[in-house]
């Protein structure tokens, strides 16, 4: 696993990437920090956690939204859903894990 160096909102941060999968995870940067920054630049919040969260949750509103990926074409990159079409409670807890991790000096979401 190599680590690359994003910039979220103007800061650095450096993540562990998968071999192969810098190409989704630097998409998945810049749609974090579109979201951000939109909130940002909406002026009603200044603090980079609340940011975060209420761009995480945006986000997985928007992934939870989309519609299930047939059985016939599963996708790897597609986290496991249940019948309702909702995000799995194991894959949300690795998100979060994975959002604190990054945000390690920032503190943590939840």
């Amino acid at each position: 696993m190599k680590q690359i160096e994003v910039s979220i909102m103007g800061q650095s941060y450096l993540l562990g990437c998968p071999d192969g999968g810098e190409p989704q995870l630097r998409q998945a940067v810049s749609h974090v920090d579109r979201e951000m920054c939109a909130i940002r630049d909406a002026g009603k919040l200044k603090a980079r956690e609340r940011i975060a969260v209420l761009a995480a949750l945006n986000l997985a509103y928007e992934l939870a939204s989309m519609p299930a990926p047939s059985a016939a074409t599963p996708s790897a990159e597609a986290p496991a859903q249940s019948g309702d079409n909702t995000v799995s409670k194991e894959y949300l807890d690795t998100l979060i894990t994975r959002l604190d991790a990054t945000l390690n000096d920032d503190g943590h979401l939840l």
